[in-house]
């Protein structure tokens, strides 16, 4: 494939194919991690660590092991295995670099192991047949949507923490209408490519 076919791949997954406000996948981190930006850019990067390993390794798992084996059934338990291995990695890393991190990610980092982005990237890549160099791109595309769309959100909230919102609006009914106006928002890219 040409660089300008990568090049549509990247920016498909990152804009038009988002992840989070297209496809809506990885939602409860998005709405969960989404309070401050700096947690946002941590989750962010935790994300984008695991959806682009987690794509290389299930990519040759897949290619390798299943289809020579003739296990192609048994993907969704492989990818989920592989996954949680790579979660265990990125929780033992942030928690030794930054137990402040850490602690303000919570719960949710051991749950991106069930977030439904990073499964649903191994196997997308694996359903619209990308090879190697076109799993990465597209892996790289939805990640860095993820980060994007999830700090960006952060940035929000945190505006809206401190605007004047009607009580009945005020906390997630508020966050829920903005996530859905960025939605629409994405929605402007889909002529994009």
């Amino acid at each position: 494939m040409s660089i300008g076919g990568l090049f549509t791949i990247l920016i498909s997954a990152m804009l038009v194919n988002n992840f989070v406000l297209s496809r809506f996948l990885g939602i409860c981190p998005f709405l969960g991690v989404s309070k401050q930006v700096e947690t946002a850019f941590g989750m962010g990067m935790a994300v984008t660590f695991v959806m682009t390993l987690s794509s290389i390794i299930t990519y040759i798992v897949h290619h390798t092991i299943l289809v020579s084996l003739g296990l192609e059934y048994l993907q969704t338990i492989a990818f989920i295995l592989i996954i949680a291995a790579l979660v265990q990695l990125v929780e033992m890393f942030i928690q030794k670099a930054s137990p402040t991190l850490y602690q303000a990610l919570g719960v949710y980092l051991p749950l991106i192991t069930t977030n439904c982005a990073v499964l649903g990237l191994a196997i997308i890549n694996i359903q619209e047949n990308y090879n190697l160099i076109e799993t990465i791109i597209h892996s790289l595309g939805a990640s860095i949507g993820f980060s994007l769309a999830i700090v960006l959100f952060a940035g929000i909230r945190e505006r809206l923490a401190l605007a004047d919102v009607p009580e009945s609006l005020k906390g997630f009914p508020i966050a829920l209408i903005t996530a859905g106006l960025m939605s629409i928002a994405f929605l402007g890219f889909t002529g994009l490519v």
